[in-house]
């Protein structure tokens, strides 16, 4: 933990060159946080992080050679002292739960402005926990899907056993497909990113063999989903 007075110290990691720099550029510029290091991986992080031993680590999930989560693991289990908050675009169920069980103690998304990137790294680093807007609406929607209560339709439309191997999420999107809702509309329902959604498509139309959206909707007629 950082000495009072003293500046916090960070490391930035993030793949895309241009957002690590940028970040690089507005928090080295902020008084009060000191960047020491700069990764474009996840095992570069690591690395800087057991060089510098910084206070707190702003990290991206979805990273080439190690990615977020399993860096968050890593940094949990070998540098427990080092605050992990996750910055990225993802705000889908899976991506918090992944990384806040993985050990992340915040996490926001990249429509976070700088001060509030300063803000949650100080507070991750005092020990505190900062969910952006985003990421709480995905934590009540996963917690109201696990809890027994009465499943919405798209929920009854998707119950198991769902056909040829989907998932419950992959047969909850089916549903919502063959109600006619856009990838958009889809993600907006479900508090998912667009391209989790894309994902989940792609691997419905892989599973039920449809070459488009209304060959899956037949699809799913056939097997009443929806």
């Amino acid at each position: 933990m950082t000495t009072v007075g003293a500046p916090l110290r960070i490391v930035i990691a993030d793949d895309q060159a241009s957002v690590r720099e940028g970040l690089v550029l507005l928090l080295g510029g902020l008084p009060g946080i000191d960047v020491v290091g700069a990764a474009a991986d996840g095992k570069q992080a690591l690395a800087l992080v057991a060089e510098h031993r910084p206070d707190a680590i702003l990290l991206d999930l979805h990273m080439p050679v190690l990615g977020g989560i399993e860096t968050t693991r890593r940094l949990a289990a070998e540098h427990p002292h080092v605050a992990v908050v996750i910055l990225t675009t993802y705000a889908d169920d899976e991506s918090v739960l992944g990384a806040l069980r993985a050990g992340a103690r915040s996490y926001l998304t990249k429509d976070a402005d700088r001060a509030d990137i300063a803000s949650a790294l100080q507070a991750a680093a005092g020990g505190l926990s900062v969910l952006d807007a985003r990421v709480q609406a995905a934590l009540v929607a996963a917690a109201t899907a696990a809890a027994p209560a009465a499943p919405a339709p798209a929920a009854e439309a998707a119950a198991f056993p769902a056909p040829d191997g989907l998932t419950q999420r992959e047969a909850e999107i089916l549903a919502l497909i063959a109600q006619g809702l856009t990838n958009p509309e889809i993600a907006a329902r479900l508090f998912l990113s667009n391209h989790t959604v894309k994902t989940h498509i792609s691997r419905i139309f892989a599973k039920t063999g449809s070459r488009d959206r209304v060959a899956a909707i037949g699809y799913a007629r056939r097997h009443n989903i929806g």
